[in-house]
This record gives C-alpha cells, structure tokens and sequence, in this order.
C-alpha cells in the first residue's frame, strides 16, 4: 500500500469515526396525577430501567408533582456541508413470541398490572404481559399485528417467549386469538 493510499484510508476511517456520534440528551417531566413510571417511559421512548436508574428510584412509586430526568438517545450526523442533524436512533431486538390476548374485565380480574397500570381507567392503553426474564417490565415495545405497547404486566402463563396483549373488550381478546408474532423490544 502506498503512503497516499494509507493517508486516504486512514482519512476516511477517521472521518467516519467523528461524522457519527451517539449521545445521551435529558429532559424534564413533572409527574401528573395518574402516571406510572411505565406510561412515562413509553411516552418518552425509554424503559422503566433506565428512568430509575436515571432518578435514582428504587421502586416504581412516583407522586404527582414531582420532576423526572428523562433520557433520551440522540445520534449525530454531521452533513457534507458542516451542519449537523440529529435524529433519535432507536435500538430493539427482535423475538418472536407466541401470543395471546387478555382483558381487564374477567372473574377475578382487578384491570390493575404488575407495574401499577389501571387497565379499566386507560382503557385505549396498549399494554402486554411478559416474562420479565426474557422482557424487562417498562420496555417500549412493537408488536406485530397490535403496535407500540408497554410491556407493563406479567401473568401465571406468560413464561419464556411468550405475550398476553391486552384488549379493552372481551371480543376483540378473542379475535386475536393465539398466534405467533414478531416484536421488537426498544432498549
């Protein structure tokens, strides 16, 4: 390799090392009366882990009034002409999950979930139930054939790659009936 070939590469590749950049922004939320520490971070594109560790909160208990820091992920890409543009980069993995569907208004059923969500009162929240070995409660989610959800529940037989979502109405629980889907957990 010549000594101009060398420059070039090592030209490019250190270019390539500046033009793109990922850092972490943070933004400030004041709790309202009815949030959970799950509808805030599905809201702000963040999991209930990284919105404790940020607050420093050992549970999932928040009270009206309160200020969160809210982190976000913002990639940089500087352009040909020196300007820089900024985007959020999501970053997911892919499962694919047998699924079934559930709701709120069974014998027994308290419409309450694992992570304090009151199903009965946000009737039109998406929300699923997971194995929080294998999906990690709070997690912004992307279901097929359902959308963008919480993974704000748990449930008796919701164990390894496996999903409950849930409906408001009893019929449309039963028209999802059992099926295998692919999600994307956004981490």
């Amino acid at each position: 390799m010549s000594f101009k070939h060398l420059l070039s590469f090592l030209g490019t590749a250190l270019l390539a090392f500046f033009v793109f950049t990922t850092e972490t922004e943070a933004a400030t939320y004041e709790v309202k009366q009815g949030d959970t520490i799950s509808t805030i971070a599905q809201a702000h594109g963040t999991t209930v882990a990284k919105l404790k560790t940020t607050n420093n909160l050992r549970s999932n208990t928040i009270t009206a009034g309160q200020t969160l820091t809210v982190p976000t992920v913002i990639k940089k890409v500087e352009k040909a002409d020196n300007t820089v543009a900024t985007k959020e980069e999501p970053k997911f993995k892919t499962i694919k999950v047998r699924a079934t569907a559930y709701t709120a208004y069974c014998a027994g059923c308290s419409g309450i979930t694992a992570t304090g969500i009151n199903l009965k009162k946000n009737k039109n929240l998406k929300v699923i139930a997971v194995d929080p070995r294998v999906i990690p409660l709070g997690s912004k989610v992307w279901v097929e054939g359902y959308g963008d959800a919480i993974a704000g529940d748990t449930g008796g037989a919701i164990k390894g790659n496996r999903i409950d979502v849930f409906f408001p109405q009893k019929k449309q629980a039963t028209n999802w009936g059992r099926r295998t889907v692919t999600i994307k957990v956004y981490e």
